[in-house]
């Protein structure tokens, strides 16, 4: 944690993204700040636009003030200067910008104001489509304290895209604070019988996330298991493309897309496994929810996947893109209790030894600490 010398009585920490719906970024930004906020060191959020709320409404609950600061175009000073202002009347000591265009604009607001940048990268590798980004966020990295992303992979994939140095990028993984589940009614909200089996899987339906995969593996096992299960939990525009596939596969009744739910360990209380089907990741936090709560998962070998599931000790991993090999891993863990039983446990304890929100935590301290240190002297 921040020692006295390092903490700057009456300064905040500013959390800096673009968006403010229910994504992954922004809840490991609320979950920052109410860890930062916990340990004595406020914060204060800065968003260009008031889209969704959703931000704005769980740090409310925290105590960690929003403020929105207009962009009125992709390149503008302006905003630098805006930002830059609302660092200074706000006391900001460091400014923390999560994904391209707030790490972009945050450390030139930081420049201007004077105070230390941290930049966070969550995704994939869309700031490389084009040279100009490219040369962008070079730039604001090399203006800022620090670099972090939250998986080796997409730290190697900056290092490489960037041209920075070796062991520039550090590594971050994301955290979580597990919550206490109780009894869901989903089983009863889907219609489900006591025997039938339920797979759940978590992300907004985009392509990105494979669900079209996990169809295709509920196809492929539905002789093999007539009452066998699929909710996703999500929203999204392939929604009916989803449904339209399920019914193509003649799977069509044992597809449930439950839309947004902020019940998520609640969800997962209710399956008997937990499947990523993803073909781009970070460190996703509905997988290390899943992990938190116990569950057998199976996973796609993408981003931190992998090193977070102990390289398949504690979950079962296939190729992206392949739902032959995921229907494979998803039969043995249905068809293997013991098997099941093992995952889970090891996931959970992986989870409480790696991913408590308190280490993701302490991880960005230890970052903070040395530009705060610079910033005083």
């Amino acid at each position: 944690m921040l020692t006295a010398d390092t903490r700057i009585p009456g300064r905040r920490v500013a959390h800096l993204i673009e968006t403010d719906g229910p994504g992954g970024a922004e809840r490991m930004l609320a979950s920052l700040a109410n860890e930062l906020q916990c340990a004595g060191y406020p914060g204060i959020a800065f968003v260009p636009a008031r889209l969704e709320g959703w931000l704005e409404a769980e740090l409310a609950g925290l105590g960690v003030p929003v403020e929105y600061v207009p962009l009125g175009r992709p390149f503008s000073p302006r905003f630098a200067h805006d930002l830059a202002a609302a660092f200074r009347r706000h006391n900001v000591a460091l400014a923390h910008s999560h994904e391209f265009t707030m790490g972009f604009y945050g450390a030139w607001a930081a420049r201007l104001a004077g105070v230390p940048h941290v930049i966070t990268m969550h995704g994939s590798r869309y700031y490389a489509a084009r040279w100009r980004r490219r040369l962008a966020l070079r730039w604001a990295i090399t203006s800022s304290a620090a670099i972090t992303a939250v998986s080796r992979a997409l730290a190697e994939s900056l290092r490489r895209d960037l041209w920075l140095r070796q062991g520039s990028v550090a590594v971050v993984p994301n955290g979580i604070r597990p919550r206490r589940a109780e009894a869901s009614g989903l089983r009863s909200e889907l219609g489900l019988r006591s025997g039938d089996r339920l797979l759940l899987s978590v992300g907004n339906l985009y392509p990105v996330k494979g669900h079209g995969d996990l169809i295709a593996a509920l196809a492929g096992l539905a002789a093999r298991y007539p009452s066998l299960h699929v909710a996703i939990a999500g929203r999204g525009d392939l929604a009916e493309t989803l449904r339209g596939d399920a019914l193509a596969r003649r799977v069509g009744d044992r597809l449930h897309l439950l839309g947004l739910r902020n019940d998520v360990a609640d969800l997962l209380a209710s399956a008997d496994a937990f499947v990523l089907p993803s073909l781009s990741e970070g460190l996703p936090l509905a997988l290390l929810e899943a992990m938190f709560a116990g569950l057998p998962i199976v996973a796609t070998r993408v981003g931190e996947v992998p090193a977070a599931l102990a390289h398949g000790a504690a979950g079962l991993l296939v190729e992206p893109g392949r739902p032959d090999e995921l229907a494979a891993a998803i039969d043995r863990i249905l068809s293997d209790a013991e098997l099941a039983r093992t995952l889970g446990t090891r996931a959970r304890a992986r989870a409480l030894a790696e991913f408590d929100v308190a280490k993701m935590a302490e991880r960005y301290e230890s970052l903070y600490a040395p530009a705060l240190n610079g910033a005083r002297r």
